[in-house]
């Protein structure tokens, strides 16, 4: 395949990828997968816990010009994020999206339920909608860094990973910080 085909199948990836995530948080036929889903969202904050160190260690990688090393925790921080985004897509496709503040877990929020996160739910819906749109940008940020360090166009890679690189780290963190915020109101079933 072409460098020109490589990027066009970054940009269907980067339009394919939040398209589905979308269509299975509002999409309300869920699959049955078993109990064991509702152990995935923890996962995933360890996944993107981890993810948030290799990018830094990377970074540190780099600037002391270890390429070898930022090479192998560049690699391992993609493939972790593959593997988020196979468990994430996974857990959504079935499970319900989870309400911040529903105590009671009957997928509404009431007045009562709404009172006792007060000032914590706007922070969180602030979190999360920041969390949410900038994980559909890093997709083609980081597909295209990637494209750009494996076919050695080292200029390119750093003139983009100036933005790469903040924003992943931002959505790894607010990652875990969104998770933290919602786990006392997952339930399972």
């Amino acid at each position: 395949m072409s460098n020109k085909n490589y990027l066009v199948l970054i940009r269907i990836i980067s339009l394919v990828v939040p398209l589905l995530v979308a269509f299975l948080l509002f999409f309300p036929a869920k699959l049955n997968l078993g109990d064991w889903v509702y152990y995935i969202p923890t996962f995933n904050a360890f996944l993107n816990t981890a993810t948030s160190i290799f990018l830094i260690a990377a970074l540190i990688a780099i600037k002391n010009k270890k390429i070898k090393w930022h090479q192998a925790l560049m690699t391992t921080g993609f493939s972790l994020g593959a593997i988020f985004l196979l468990t994430y897509v996974l857990y959504h496709s079935s499970v319900t999206t989870t309400i911040f503040g529903d105590g009671n877990g009957d997928g509404l929020l009431s007045d009562t339920e709404l009172g006792l996160v007060s000032i914590s739910r706007p922070i969180y819906v602030g979190i999360l909608i920041s969390h949410i749109a900038l994980s559909a940008i890093v997709i083609p940020l980081v597909l295209t860094s990637l494209f750009y360090a494996l076919n050695a166009r080292i200029e390119e890679h750093k003139n983009i990973v100036k933005y790469t690189f903040p924003i992943w780290l931002y959505v790894s963190i607010t990652g875990v910080i969104v998770y933290l915020m919602v786990s006392p109101y997952y339930m399972h079933e």
